[in-house]
């Protein structure tokens, strides 16, 4: 079923469906308000794995053709935010070495609420 749908390019009908159960994000939010949930589904075994092979052969891909940025963390093997981090913070110590300025700018996404 995973070859016929790679090669078909799309999932059979039966596999393109999920179960959608709404969680908090966090529990001190009001429950009344709905923009205070996200949704999490729960989708069929057969399209999780369908994925996950998709996403090995493209990053092989991007790999092999040398696609992805050198300094890229995520969807990588052996990388995470630690590895993210350390890069970071390498490149800010380098810089007080240096005695370059060094100016780190963040950016906060997570939901706030107005309660």
């Amino acid at each position: 079923m995973i070859n016929t749908s790679l090669r078909e390019g799309r999932l059979p009908e039966s596999q393109k469906h999920a179960i959608l159960t709404p969680l908090l994000k966090k529990p001190y939010l009001n429950a009344g308000d709905f923009k205070n949930y996200r949704p999490v589904s729960n989708r069929a075994f057969v399209s999780k794995v369908a994925e996950r092979i998709v996403v090995e052969k493209l990053v092989s891909h991007l790999q092999k053709q040398n696609l992805l940025p050198r300094l890229q963390s995520a969807y990588r093997r052996h990388h995470s935010t630690q590895t993210a981090l350390l890069r970071v913070l390498s490149n800010i110590y380098g810089a007080a070495d240096r005695q370059d300025v060094t100016l780190l700018g963040l950016l906060d996404l997570s939901a706030k609420s107005s309660t």
